[in-house]
């Protein structure tokens, strides 16, 4: 067999599903033997997309997702997707061919130092010099990409490499001195912890991706049920908790609920489990650390005091974590400071008012939501639209609410929609109830992989709030240059509708309230891919 055989049988052996991609010149040999597997190949329609998709992939299925693109701009493209599963602690493992390695920095034709150009923003990343090690290389990467803080893996594969014939050793686990996460919670920290919970009056849990990450959803809601100690949660930890419980006060930071970050500004001690609490998530870090006691667990030890400082550090697996703390008797905290926030909190009344022109899209997102079936996937873009369902989206248990959060990338929602359906599906009529969302902006960011969704048969709902303008970058103009609006018109897009289609794809537009509930049933009804446009107004803001 040749090194592209090679790689084929090590991503078998790895139990690979599906590689998304896009073929070019230098990892031709690969796309070669991956004809004769039984891995399904998702041809997308831009290479930045074969990393949501991996991505979207990846978190419902909690297996990495794979990637696969050329060299030069084909590796340049996936960029993006790289860095978006980084941020988010995404388990993605990307291959990518590259030019013949006895050419390697000659710039000769679509060659680029992908590697390089990864390097702060890539778990690891592996260039091949050596055909023979391919096996190995994979084994490693999907260990890597999977284990600890997840995160994305690039395999940069010159051609030469590829084509090389020999023998090829398979093993059977992978061997990697010096690369060994802490799992369990240290037990001198774990009591720490639960006297300091004693100790408390204003206990707080601040909930952030990682619980997903360690699959240990029912854990977590077993642990706060049990401690009765309020909840609030970051953009990428929403659904840990489902939004109506009693306990959740919603998501922190800068757009998020009034009542959550009065929650964190008022609490005495501030658990944070699997958060990297940034910029967004938490507004004054130094007011808060003179008052509030600040315990961290996370798997990675270098996110602990990194954008917070940190009275108690624990390091490990959080499902492990909580297992340890579940195992000993926990204090449950004082009903005076939930009642205290449960009253604050029914004070807050949504703006679920109809507007003069155009859907409130606020309402609009929190009646879709209620609609739809309790384990259904939403994924959300990047701009107005995904504050708008984050702050309103109704999560039951089950359910997933998916965005890119630590990068913001626009054209995220399709492609990740994509992948997370084929992570739920036994055949291409089953899986879960998936739908994306975006706004007008992203959606001619991955309108293209509408032809994805067509030549896989595959059934997604797609909304898309059309206000003919970039809304949030139109709103940060308006608070912080007297609203001088410059390069934020999107006016002579096409109509999504007419865009959806041409590929055969069916969908409608929703311009008045009157029409909602028709629209939002047959959007939700509807027996394949539907698009729904959904008029704004272009002075409708986020909050």
């Amino acid at each position: 067999m040749n090194g592209a055989d090679a790689i084929i049988k090590a991503l078998e052996d790895e139990g690979v599903e599906y590689i998304f991609g896009y073929p070019g010149a230098t990892i031709i040999p690969v796309y070669d033997s991956l004809r004769e597997s039984d891995i399904h190949h998702i041809l997308v329609r831009h290479e930045q997309h074969a990393g949501h998709a991996a991505s979207g992939y990846a978190r419902i299925s909690g297996k990495p997702g794979v990637c696969m693109v050329t060299s030069g701009p084909g590796a340049t493209n996936l960029i993006s997707g790289i860095a978006t599963a980084y941020m988010d602690s995404i388990p993605i493992v990307c291959l990518t061919g590259q030019v013949d390695s006895q050419l390697l920095g000659r710039d000769v034709f679509q060659e680029a130092d992908v590697t390089g150009a990864c390097e702060s923003f890539t778990k690891y990343s592996y260039l091949v010099k050596d055909a023979f090690e391919l096996p190995k290389v994979i084994k490693e990467a999907f260990h890597i990409a999977g284990t600890g803080r997840p995160g994305p893996v690039l395999i940069d594969i010159p051609i030469d490499i590829q084509k090389e014939e020999g023998k090829f050793s398979f093993p059977k686990k992978a061997e990697l001195r010096g690369y060994k996460p802490t799992i369990k919670g240290h037990t001198g920290q774990i009591k720490r912890l639960i006297r300091e919970l004693k100790r408390a009056e204003r206990p707080l849990v601040c909930a952030g991706g990682g619980i997903f990450n360690s699959r240990a959803e029912d854990t977590f809601l077993k642990f706060i049920e049990l401690l009765n100690i309020p909840v609030v949660s970051t953009m990428i930890g929403l659904g840990t908790i489902p939004t109506e419980h009693p306990l959740y006060m919603g998501m922190v930071g800068t757009h998020g609920k009034s009542i959550a970050n009065k929650a964190l500004s008022e609490s005495d001690i501030l658990i944070l489990m699997g958060a990297r609490v940034s910029d967004r998530a938490v507004l004054l870090p130094d007011r808060i650390k003179r008052k509030t006691k600040i315990i961290h667990i996370d798997i990675d030890p270098a996110e602990i005091g990194k954008n917070l400082d940190t009275f108690l550090p624990i390091v490990g697996d959080l499902g492990n974590v909580m297992e340890q703390l579940l195992s000993y008797d926990l204090p449950v905290c004082g009903e005076d400071w939930i009642n205290y926030l449960s009253e604050q909190k029914a004070k807050i009344k949504p703006d679920y008012r109809v507007r003069k022109t155009g859907i409130n899209p606020k309402e609009f997102v929190n009646k879709l939501t209620k609609k739809m079936p309790d384990d259904y996937i939403y994924v959300a873009d990047v701009g107005e639209n995904q504050l708008w369902s984050a702050a309103n989206v109704d999560i039951r248990k089950g359910g997933r609410f998916l965005t890119s959060g630590g990068m913001g990338t626009m054209g995220y929602s399709i492609p990740a929609a994509l992948g997370a359906r084929l992570a739920s599906m036994k055949n291409k009529k089953d899986g879960r109830y998936t739908i994306a969302v975006c706004g007008d902006g992203a959606y001619q960011m991955n309108m293209m992989e509408l032809a994805t969704l067509c030549q896989e048969g595959l059934i997604l709902k797609i909304v898309v709030f059309v206000n003919d303008k970039l809304g949030l970058v139109r709103e940060m103009q308006t608070d912080l240059c007297n609203d001088r609006q410059y390069a934020v018109d999107l006016k002579g897009s096409p109509d999504p509708v007419a865009i959806a289609r041409a590929y055969n794809i069916d969908g409608g537009w929703l311009h008045e309230q009157k029409d909602e509930d028709e629209a939002v049933k047959t959007l939700l009804t509807h027996k394949e891919s539907y698009v729904l446009a959904v008029e704004i107004n272009d002075r409708e803001c986020a909050l």
